[in-house]
């Protein structure tokens, strides 16, 4: 079953449950607007290279289009129609004055060099820039995109515009328009949620084994704030390897090796195991941060983790969620566990448009007062209506949802 299967099917669930009106979720079930595009590039050595863009402006009905771009081989249609749909919900989610879309590019970024790389995003840009914009469809950085990316369609929109129009796009450097705790907003957002989750718990962080599968952005940094709390990190994976060590590894280390090395394979403080291995670990908290689909009804079984906390789009199969739910796994579902990324990126954006810029300990407090109220508001609907919390996300969304559709009609 594909990702956008998958989301559709989430909505149907969550909208029986609470007698939703046909007709949004009629709008819902598709999106508003599809935009693809051939992007031709002159590669470094003369030949020309056309690679498939897309972006899926998903819902507007709360504002402006919000979402990533991706640049990755294994991008389709399908996977960011999921993607924006998905967005949807997590902008209503954390109560932000946005709607969802997603972009992506089928290309493998690291098989290009950094002019090229430059040329496709410029190209991406060019090719959607009619719908786009500041008051339009905000995108920022998603799987294989960077800061120095986003910058690069920054200056290409805002030469093709002949005027300054930074908040176009967000996730952006520092130096030019990005947000203080921007970089860490991901992870920091799901941080929060976890935490808050276990404070009326008997967990102890010094007892509590973690697995992160995804050593980017948002699993590196989770990776840190929970080592920071002295939780043990027994178990990290990025696209080259599984490491586990079971008496905890050394993050310093672990960090250091792939500096150097650009991988976590063949570090020396730990095993490398498969990939299903991994997934079967016997850890407390299980920490999804690479791609979609990782845990199915084929493996869902063998999850020994108590906690999963989804930092990843769409990590589970929505039969994996039946399967952990029986088990009693609490699983902090995508929408709501790396919502801290869109929330930081909205204040990135209104900072852009106001020209005011916030200190890094004001990005905090506001990403804090945005997370733990969405979670609470979850939590209370999962207690009322006694279903999963992902469940309880997609029911407070759709409400949100539905009372700005109903508005305008």
């Amino acid at each position: 079953m594909n990702a956008y299967d998958n989301a559709l099917r989430q909505l149907e669930k969550a909208a029986k449950l609470m007698d939703l009106d046909p007709e949004v979720v009629a709008r819902l079930s598709a999106p508003e607007k599809i935009v693809m595009a051939s992007l031709p590039v002159r590669m470094d050595d003369g030949h020309l290279e056309v690679f498939q863009g897309y972006r899926v402006q998903y819902n507007s009905a709360r504002g402006p289009y919000k979402g990533g771009i991706r640049f990755h081989p294994q991008v389709d249609l399908d996977e960011v129609k999921a993607l924006a749909f998905w967005m949807s919900i997590k902008t209503a989610v954390v109560d932000i004055p946005m709607g969802g879309g997603k972009g992506g590019v089928v290309v493998d970024p690291k098989s290009l060099s950094k002019t090229e790389l430059e040329r496709l995003s410029r190209a991406w840009v060019r090719a959607f820039r009619q719908v786009i914009g500041p008051e339009k469809d905000v995108p920022a950085p998603d799987v294989y995109t960077t800061p120095q990316i986003m910058a690069w369609m920054a200056d290409e929109f805002s030469t093709l515009e002949g005027k300054p129009s930074i908040g176009v796009v967000t996730g952006k450097p520092l130096d030019y328009g990005g947000s203080k705790g921007r970089g860490a907003a991901t992870a920091t957002g799901g941080f929060y949620v976890f935490m808050k989750l276990i404070e009326d718990t008997d967990i102890k962080p010094n007892k509590t084994k973690v697995a992160i599968q995804g050593f980017g952005n948002a699993g590196s940094i989770m990776a840190e704030l929970l080592d920071n709390e002295k939780f043990i990190i027994v178990a990290l994976a990025d696209s080259k390897a599984h490491i586990y060590n079971d008496k905890g590894l050394d993050l310093e280390k672990v960090f250091a090796h792939k500096e150097s090395t650009g991988s976590l394979a063949g570090f020396s403080g730990a095993k490398e195991i498969s990939k299903e291995e991994f997934l079967a670990l016997d850890v407390d908290v299980l920490v999804p941060a690479a791609l979609e689909n990782q845990i199915t009804k084929d493996n869902a079984e063998d999850v020994k983790a108590k906690f999963v906390v989804e930092l990843a789009n769409g990590p589970l199969t929505p039969e994996a969620d039946e399967i952990l739910y029986k088990k009693g796994v609490v699983v902090i579902p995508d929408v709501l566990a790396n919502a801290g990324g869109v929330t930081v990126s909205y204040f990135e954006w209104l900072q852009n448009i106001s020209n005011n810029y916030w200190t890094e300990e004001e990005v905090d407090k506001e990403l804090r007062e945005k997370m733990i109220p969405a979670w609470e508001a979850i939590y209370q609907m999962s207690k009322d209506k006694k279903v999963d919390f992902r469940t309880a996300s997609f029911m407070v969304a759709l409400h949100r949802i539905a009372k700005a559709i109903q508005a305008k009609v």
